[in-house]
């Protein structure tokens, strides 16, 4: 036994580093055990979202954007720009510059924070130690009081469309294309495909994206995912709901495709095909048989509402557990871990988590849909608003969408706020601040919003609540 620590953390990605640094400000020794690395093959801490997820899709998404708004935004505003073109390798150089900005920020705070950093693959054995393989072939053990479980998620494979890294590609794929795909093709109208496919649209792909659901983020609410559907087509995305892929071959440089919807069997052809159909728990050779931790029956380790795992001083966060794979739900969950591991009170709302779509126009919701209201019985009153009647949203030249906004019916408590529009991933921060402290519609409506700002359509939306909206009809 080489070192024996207070918390161990297995993964070095959102959740887990945010764990890790937390328990560490709170006087615990902290080691963390991460085998991701960089190109240079180096440690490069950050896990997915910061090396092929969260970080790198937004950054190609804004120069995506930049280079959009020259041909189809800036002439409404008198700017013309004849001949633009896309340098793509600086155009992924950014990316990468970015990415290594953040993961070398980690890797300071965690010597700031005096973390010792194992670089390797961890497996939890009984007793509450871990087994490091690392990347050169050597083998260590160490222990600790506690042990975090923060392994992550990776990307479902299809049997019938195995990612090959050239023609069939994963979300990794997508940010490292050389050239702009004459055809794209996109399984699944989720986050990421949606993301994905908007970048490469953007810069003149063809895209085709198959959605198995017959209807379109099916998680949003439907009048704003009604409003986004209509937007993305006016983009160039062709997205087929209903249509579900049963074949996918590649030959002499394209991916031949078969798929079928209503109408029957459908063939198309692509020169690239990224599968984004979602991901599952990472847990491959995490747990040794006797370390006591279970798995449900998606892989997803068993927590409780504490992310305790039944197993004295073993814990998990993330995406490796249940709840929504999202970086901020890591982060949360990572946080209040190591505060729960150090006596003190952590806590995770998980009825106020945002969800955020970084499309163009961008999509946000936190809390409950009508629908689930409807479900669960719960009365309600909604009150919505559009951009195209908000000042700035117009002097943008970007009025498209609205905020809508569901109150319960006798305590006029804020239950969901839903958005598509300009700005929208800022715009919820204030929505699921005021749900956090349980905030009404009238507060809201109370409070004084700047003029003229986007957050306007939040006010007013909350003003049609009581139908006293004032730019609207009511």
């Amino acid at each position: 036994m080489s070192d024996k620590f207070d918390v161990i953390v297995i993964g070095g990605g959102p959740a887990g580093y945010h764990a890790a640094i937390r328990a560490a400000q709170l006087g615990l020794k902290t080691a963390v055990v991460d085998a991701w690395a960089g190109k240079d093959g180096k440690a490069a801490l950050g896990g997915t979202c910061l090396n092929v997820g969260c970080i790198p899709s937004k950054a190609l998404l804004d120069s995506s954007k930049q280079f959009y708004n020259l041909a189809h935004n800036l002439p409404a505003h008198g700017i013309s720009v004849e001949n633009a073109k896309v340098d793509l390798k600086t155009f992924i150089g950014r990316k990468e510059k970015i990415v290594k900005q953040f993961t070398g920020g980690v890797a300071q705070l965690f010597k700031a924070n005096k973390i010792t950093s194992y670089f390797g693959t961890g497996k939890l054995l009984k007793g509450n130690e871990v087994e490091i393989s690392g990347n050169d072939g050597q083998k260590q053990t160490i222990s600790a009081t506690n042990v975090i479980l923060a392994s992550g998620s990776v990307p479902i494979e299809l049997p019938f469309a195995k990612f090959d890294g050239k023609h069939i590609i994963d979300n990794a794929g997508a940010l490292e294309l050389d050239a702009v795909p004459k055809r794209l093709g996109v399984i699944g109208a989720g986050v990421i495909g949606l993301e994905l496919g908007s970048v490469w649209r953007r810069l003149g792909a063809e895209v085709t994206v198959l959605e198995a659901l017959p209807e379109f983020l099916g998680a949003a609410d439907p009048d704003i995912a009604k409003v986004a559907f209509k937007e993305f087509g006016k983009l160039g995305l062709d997205i087929k709901l209903g249509a579900k892929l049963t074949k996918a071959e590649v030959s002499k440089n394209e991916v031949h495709i078969t798929y079928n919807d209503k109408d029957g069997d459908h063939d198309l052809v692509v020169d690239k095909l990224l599968v984004a159909v979602g991901r599952r728990a990472y847990t491959d050779g995490l747990l040794s048989e006797d370390c006591g931790v279970k798995l449900d029956e998606r892989g997803r380790i068993v927590v409780d509402e504490h992310c305790h795992t039944g197993v004295d001083g073993v814990w998990a966060v993330g995406d490796a557990v249940r709840g929504p794979m999202l970086a901020h739900k890591g982060f949360e969950e990572g946080m209040a871990v190591a505060e729960w591991i150090a006596g003190k009170a952590g806590h995770v709302n998980y009825d106020t988590i945002p969800w955020v779509i970084y499309t163009e126009p961008e999509i946000a919701w936190a809390g409950k849909t009508e629908k689930q209201l409807k479900e669960e019985g719960v009365p309600y009153k909604v009150g919505s608003f559009p951009f195209a009647a908000v000042g700035r949203a117009v002097a943008m030249n970007e009025a498209i969408g609205q905020v809508k906004m569901i109150a319960h019916a006798e305590t006029d408590r804020i239950l969901g706020v839903h958005m598509v529009g300009p700005g929208v991933s800022e715009l919820i921060a204030e929505c699921v601040v005021a749900m956090e402290f349980k905030g009404s519609a009238e507060d809201m409506a109370r409070i004084v919003h700047a003029h003229p700002t986007l957050s306007e359509a939040v006010h007013e939306a909350a003003l049609s609540v009581d139908k006293r909206a004032i730019h609207k009809g009511n």
